[in-house]
């Protein structure tokens, strides 16, 4: 499969158009319409739907192999890239909201910084491809251990920070008097499922044996303030390291007890670090 035929498959079945796929990767329709042809060809099956524009079932299973594919191609590029130039200037910074703490902060140069608050799933890909210099990406892990993060190239981790866990309620909650709380007796109440400005369900669910934390009110975005105001107004519980929970007005944060976990932050790189990147990693002091 050449990279190019694959990359025109995957803009078209993402488009469902093949004049749209012809406009986005400045190929005339005719050129999009061999690509995946040929593609067909080679794999020995439809992968598209002509009207309407949609992935066959052999299709959508290449599409599940071709963003990885494709992501390692654009990373291994832009690693032989930084290796060939001078180190840039600048920093440029991919974090997720709850991985910007006051002493991250702090340790950005005053001058040449870019700071990019994303999805925390999207920052290993943007180190990855050169888009971003250094990642900040966060979770919740047992004491020490390390996140779990997808393999999308060759990237190197520093433990930064591990902070408590807080279970952020509104203030007239039954349980805002409470000096601490077991994650598994909050399995049934009622939660906020803000994926990118807080801690993602999935974790709750994965450290209480895969089950519970059912979903009242779905958040998108990395606003880490409205999801605490979403807390405060009582649309549900939400997960937050101590420092991003503690001083929400109308809210109460209590300790988790039970299971020991904590909030962890690491730094995501690729070989090794120059310049302001360099610089940044000392003032941060990672960990590990």
């Amino acid at each position: 499969m050449y990279p190019h035929l694959l990359r025109t498959y995957v803009t078209v079945a993402h488009l469902a158009s093949f004049s749209e796929a012809a406009r986005a990767l400045g190929y005339t329709q005719s050129a999009v319409s061999q690509h995946i042809a040929a593609l067909e060809q080679d794999l020995g099956t439809p992968l598209l739907t002509r009207r309407p524009v949609a992935p066959t079932a052999a299709g959508e299973r290449l599409l599940e192999h071709a963003g990885p594919l494709l992501l390692r191609l654009d990373a291994a590029r832009a690693d032989v890239a930084r290796i060939a130039a001078a180190p840039a200037p600048g920093l440029t910074l991919a974090a997720a909201p709850t991985a910007l703490s006051p002493g991250a902060l702090a340790a950005l140069p005053r001058t040449g910084a870019t700071l990019r608050v994303l999805a925390r799933d999207e920052i290993p890909a943007a180190v990855a491809t050169g888009e971003a210099d250094l990642g900040l990406v966060d979770g919740l892990a047992a004491p020490t251990d390390p996140l779990r993060l997808p393999d999308v190239a060759p990237l190197t981790t520093h433990g930064v920070a591990e902070d408590a866990v807080r279970v952020l309620l509104p203030t007239a909650h039954p349980l805002a008097g409470r000096r601490g709380l077991r994650l598994g007796d909050l399995a049934d109440a009622r939660w906020l499922d803000a994926p990118d400005a807080g801690l993602p369900l999935a974790q709750l669910r994965a450290a209480n044996g895969g089950h519970g934390f059912r979903t009242a009110l779905r958040c998108t975005g990395t606003d880490v303030r409205t999801l605490t105001a979403l807390a405060a107004a009582g649309h549900g519980l939400t997960l937050l390291p101590a420092p991003a929970a503690e001083g929400v007005p109308g809210t109460v944060a209590v300790p988790l007890t039970h299971p020991r976990l904590v909030h962890r932050t690491e730094l995501l790189s690729t070989g090794t670090l120059r310049g302001a990147a360099a610089a940044f990693a000392r003032e941060l002091g990672t960990r590990d």
